[in-house]
């Protein structure tokens, strides 16, 4: 009996996208706000770029390797400031606002048509609703659903960057399973990649899995290759109403 849906967030509730415009805004955000900071960086804004995007690139191999997400403060110290070598004194207090800028600023975000409709349909089925994310920030994730109007729809949201584990860990899947207090036959979850919420959700035990393709869809996924698919394919999100409304009469058929 399906109990609960869960969703991804970026490119799932959201549209996200990265383009050379957002990529420099973010790039000159965090200029300012370290200089703001008492920390010179020292180098232009396009050496700030390429050492940055190095650092991501150090970190996103860390993280792919062993599923795990850290805390802002080791990110940015540790990884995507680690070349400059500023005091970690004055560095530390900065890297969470640090973190919530470039969630907000390094990627274009907005909240698909017709969520809120979709997802006052699945309370109306009486249905539990939840957020399972990864994001590299502690509080990003909570504003934008405040901001979007959709928080007070989830019972749960679980964080990567919270419970320290990343999709597609069937860990990160439990935590959310166990703070609504449901089992995980009894859940859908929802997302945009096979390579973080297909297999997650699959490994996890979820009842079905379904995808609805985004941006970021082809990126994440690129060269993947698994035995695990998505139940259902969907390009609206509103779709996921009416896909979960069958289910639900079928069972009770």
């Amino acid at each position: 009996m399906i109990k609960a849906v869960m969703f991804d967030m970026g490119g799932t509730l959201e549209d996200v996208y990265v383009d050379e415009a957002s990529e420099l805004a973010a790039i000159d955000r965090l200029d300012a706000m370290l200089r703001v900071g008492g920390l010179d960086p020292q180098v232009g804004k396009e050496e700030l770029k390429r050492r940055a995007d190095e650092g991501w690139k150090r970190y996103g191999a860390y993280r792919d390797r062993t599923g795990e997400e850290l805390k802002p403060i080791p990110i940015w110290c540790d990884y995507v400031l680690e070349d400059f070598h500023f005091p970690r004194e004055i560095l530390e207090p900065l890297c969470e606002p640090i973190a919530h800028m470039w969630e907000l600023t390094h990627y274009h975000r907005a909240l698909r048509p017709r969520v809120a409709e979709m997802l006052q349909g699945l309370k109306v089925l009486g249905l539990k609703l939840g957020v399972i994310s990864n994001t590299a920030a502690i509080y990003q994730v909570f504003d934008s659903l405040e901001e979007y109007g959709i928080r007070d729809f989830f019972s749960d949201v679980t964080l990567s960057s919270v419970t320290g584990m990343r999709k597609p860990l069937a860990d990160i899947f439990f935590v959310s399973t166990r703070q609504l207090r449901v089992s995980p036959d009894e859940c859908v979850y929802v997302g945009d990649t096979v390579s973080r919420d297909i297999i997650g959700s699959k490994k996890a035990g979820f009842a079905r899995a379904i995808q609805i393709g985004s941006k970021l869809t082809k990126e994440k996924d690129n060269g993947l290759q698994t035995e695990y698919r998505p139940d259902c394919l969907i390009e609206d999100i509103y779709e996921v109403l009416p896909l979960v409304r069958d289910m639900l009469r079928r069972e009770n058929a």
